[in-house]
């Protein structure tokens, strides 16, 4: 009888380290970069990232569908009120890569710009 409570005991001290370090591993992470779309701007417009560090970024729209497009980093997201979208990405290279709304939201679409700053 004490083989098996020992047993058990060890079970379960074995299936909880896992979850121990996964919830530790989460909180290493820094929280999503928020970034609010409307019409017809983003806020922040501007954001600094650094090379091969992973970053989320959230974006959420404040009024109509929007999308955020950066082709040189591969983000097109798609957004609409009431529905964040995330996307976690790691630069490879560092520089200056410039963003657009990619879905037209009314006749200030063309200013809606955004500009991703990668840090060495």
């Amino acid at each position: 009888m004490r083989y098996i409570f020992r047993g058990v005991a060890m079970l379960a001290l074995w299936s909880a380290t896992p979850q121990i370090v996964s919830a530790s591993s989460q909180q290493q992470m820094p929280p999503p970069v928020e970034i609010h779309a409307r019409r017809f701007a983003f806020s922040p417009a501007e954001i600094t990232m650094h090379k091969g560090q992973a970053t989320t970024l959230r974006l959420i729209s404040d009024d109509v569908p929007h999308s955020l497009v950066v082709p040189a980093l591969g983000i097109n997201l798609q957004v609409s009120k009431g529905h964040p979208t995330e996307i976690t990405i790691t630069p490879a290279s560092s520089g200056t890569f410039p963003g657009r709304c990619g879905r037209f939201c009314g006749s200030g679409h063309g200013s809606m710009l955004f500009k991703i700053d990668v840090k060495d």
